[in-house]
C-alpha cells in the first residue's frame, strides 16, 4: 500500500529569499518523495505548470532542469517529463524508455 503524504501548496513566500526555478523544483521534489507524483508519472506540460504555480514558463523550464540535474525526473522529447523510477541495483532491469532517456537527457 501506498503512502501519500500531504505536500502544502507552493507558496512562493516560504523559505525567504531565493530563486524561483529552485523554490518550484523543491515543490515538485516533496511531492515525488511524498508519493504524490509516483514513478513514472507524467508532469503537466510547461504551460499548466506554470499557471499552477503562477510563475512564468521559463521559470518552469529551469526547475525540470533542476529536476533533471538532481536524478528526479527525464525528459524525453516530444513526449513529456516523467518522475525518474528508483533504480534498483546495477543489475535491476528498469524499463529502458526511461532509464535509457535519463543518460541522454
Amino acid at each position: 500500500m501506498l503512502c501519500v503524504a500531504e505536500v502544502p501548496r507552493f507558496d512562493p513566500d516560504q523559505g525567504g529569499p531565493g530563486y524561483m526555478y529552485a523554490k518550484v523544483a523543491d515543490h515538485v521534489a516533496a511531492r515525488i518523495a511524498a508519493g504524490d507524483l509516483p514513478p513514472g508519472a507524467m508532469l503537466p506540460n510547461e504551460r499548466d505548470m506554470a499557471a499552477d504555480y503562477g510563475v512564468a514558463v521559463g521559470t518552469v523550464r529551469r526547475a525540470v532542469e533542476e529536476l533533471r540535474d538532481r536524478g528526479l525526473v527525464v525528459t524525453l522529447p516530444a513526449k513529456g517529463t516523467f518522475v525518474r523510477l528508483p533504480l534498483r541495483g546495477a543489475d535491476s532491469e528498469a524499463p529502458r524508455h526511461l532509464e535509457a532517456a535519463g543518460r541522454s537527457s
